[in-house]
């Protein structure tokens, strides 16, 4: 009779958690879902503005080693826990910010994004945490920030990690030029199932897993909130940087100590659904573009994960820390 009741208990707690998360709702700031890290605020005046930069700041405040964490744009500072973790126990101090417009941060109803800006902020963000030198990675979108940061305040970087960083071919080059409403009204379109799929394809060669899954639960809390139109416009304001900026003129122009982490296999092309007449190019040739940029940085080391898309963090950790060990240690 216990083990019928302990079994009538499990399915109840199952059948509980599964309502739970078909029932979850977030708002504009993703209020109620729980970061890994505790979540500090930094208040930041910007474009006449009062607006709430959130960020991770773990490990010993006296540590040697700083390190800063820049995400993507489908994603949020939460997507590092695993190698927060991994970092603490090298005893560094990890950073992990949420760039205004994303995760836990402002969204604000008028912001002129850009690489500068957001490259900005995060230096004042560090200057009011009196961090002076780091290590500083970046993924995917966080590429292209990590890149204009790294230009913008050398002296400041020790180390640059890009991690499938997209921003490695002009895409104003080959795209056509779109006005902000085209990327609103694909984002009030987005529903769960499109953006796994989308990922799915895009990220892990048609494959998908359960910690895929748990990388969406902020999204699908946010397209039940009542904030998804503020939030939808943020996502279609920030694509406006990664068309406007061409980040590969500016590789010449980096002087630090620089690695490049790619999957061979990333087929990332932005804006590929929309090239300009005539244009033949195929965006997103990972295997190609980690070798052209190479090229482009002095000095800089390329470490090629072959057989990986654009999460190698979260497609093969085992060979992406591997890889990621090597730059930081070297």
């Amino acid at each position: 009779m216990k083990k019928f009741f302990l079994i009538l208990a499990s399915v109840f707690a199952l059948i509980s958690q599964a309502f739970a998360e078909n029932h979850i709702k977030y708002n504009k700031e993703l209020d109620g879902f729980e970061y890994p890290f505790e979540v500090k605020t930094f208040d930041l005046g910007s474009q006449s503005q009062n607006l709430k930069m959130r960020y991770m700041d773990i490990g010993d405040k006296d540590a040697r080693k700083v390190i800063v964490l820049l995400h993507g744009k489908n994603f949020s500072g939460y997507y590092w826990e695993k190698v927060a973790k991994d970092l603490l126990k090298k005893k560094y101090r990890v950073l992990i910010p949420d760039q205004i417009g994303f995760g836990k941060s402002s969204k604000p109803d008028y912001y002129q994004y850009s690489f500068g800006q957001l490259a900005l902020n995060t230096k004042s963000l560090l200057d009011d945490l009196n961090i002076k030198k780091f290590d500083l990675v970046g993924h995917s979108m966080g590429g292209m920030l990590a890149t204009t940061f790294a230009v913008n305040y050398p002296a400041s970087v020790n180390k640059l990690i890009l991690i499938n960083p997209i921003g490695l071919e002009d895409y104003g080059k080959y795209v056509e030029f779109k006005d902000v409403n085209f990327f609103y009204k694909r984002e009030l379109a987005t529903t769960l199932d499109k953006a796994r799929s989308y990922q799915s394809k895009n990220y892990y060669d048609g494959k998908w897993s359960s910690e895929y899954e748990k990388l969406l639960i902020p999204l699908k809390g946010m397209l039940a909130g009542k904030d998804w139109e503020t939030v939808a416009w943020n996502n279609a304001l920030t694509y406006g940087p990664i068309f406007s900026e061409n980040i590969v003129s500016r590789f010449s122009q980096i002087r630090n100590e620089t690695f490049l982490i790619i999957g061979t296999r990333d087929k990332t092309g932005p804006g590929r659904g929309w090239l300009k007449e005539g244009v033949t190019r195929k965006l997103g040739e990972y295997n190609d573009l980690g070798k052209s940029t190479k090229a482009m940085i002095k000095d800089s080391v390329l470490i090629e994960l072959d057989g990986v898309g654009h999460m190698p963090h979260y497609e093969n950790y085992n060979v992406f820390i591997k890889a990621f060990y090597k730059a930081i240690d070297k």
